[in-house]
């Protein structure tokens, strides 16, 4: 197997339609080769000349010692945001790794909203009381409409949950590592605030990456 440029890689399985698209939006610029099509020695050739390697999880799609053979790699994308299960560790000293961090915001802030509606709405426990023949229809659910929604992590999802969020009636408060923002916001901090912001929200939501910095800001006090 030859390549006249370093391969983009793709470590899982796709379809035919998306291999279309991808041969599409590559021609002229990178030879594509699939991972779990090759075996053996092609598959330890084709790491060992890869460009680009695009994984969701190098420690379920690479097989034992093949990690070591991206050392000449351009890049390791994966295609999650959040990798901290990820043990990059493996991974070779020196390659780039990037994330796809926002790369699902909408879907991810639709099911914030969904969550906090279950809540608000007792849609778990009300449903299992309907399979029992009882329905409850005199204890009032919460509001989100007027209520707080505390927002920690105000990246690509926090932004696209906030925008829902303020959709159902509720007022943003935000924390990032700047403090600041062009999104619509109805106050905005910095992670030392973040007390404040737990006091005022009535719905929380995280979606800052777990990471060093991160570990351990959100615990019983």
């Amino acid at each position: 197997m030859e390549f006249s440029r370093p391969p983009l890689v793709i470590a899982f399985e796709l379809s035919e339609p998306r291999k279309a698209i991808v041969a599409d939006i590559l021609a002229g610029v990178s030879d594509v080769v699939y991972l779990t099509e090759l075996d053996g020695a092609a598959r330890a050739k084709a790491l060992r000349d890869a460009g680009v390697l695009l994984t969701f999880n190098t420690s379920k799609e690479l097989r034992s010692g093949e990690a070591a053979l991206l050392a000449g790699a351009r890049l390791i994308q994966f295609m999650i945001g959040g990798v901290d299960f990820i043990p990059l560790g493996e991974l070779p000293k020196g390659v780039p790794v990037a994330t796809n961090g926002g790369g699902y915001a909408e879907s991810m802030a639709e099911h914030a909203l969904a969550m906090a509606l279950a809540a608000a709405k007792r849609l778990i426990l009300e449903h299992e009381n309907l399979k029992l023949g009882q329905f409850n229809q005199f204890t009032h659910n919460r509001m989100l409409a007027g209520g707080v929604c505390g927002i920690f992590g105000f990246g690509g999802i926090g932004a696209a949950t906030g925008r829902l969020m303020h959709g159902t009636g509720m007022r943003v408060h935000a924390i990032n590592r700047h403090g600041r923002t062009n999104e619509r916001v109805d106050w905005i901090g910095t992670p030392e605030r973040l007390n404040e912001l737990l006091e005022a929200a009535d719905v929380l939501v995280i979606s800052a990456p777990l990471t060093r910095a991160t570990r351990g800001l959100i615990g019983a006090a």
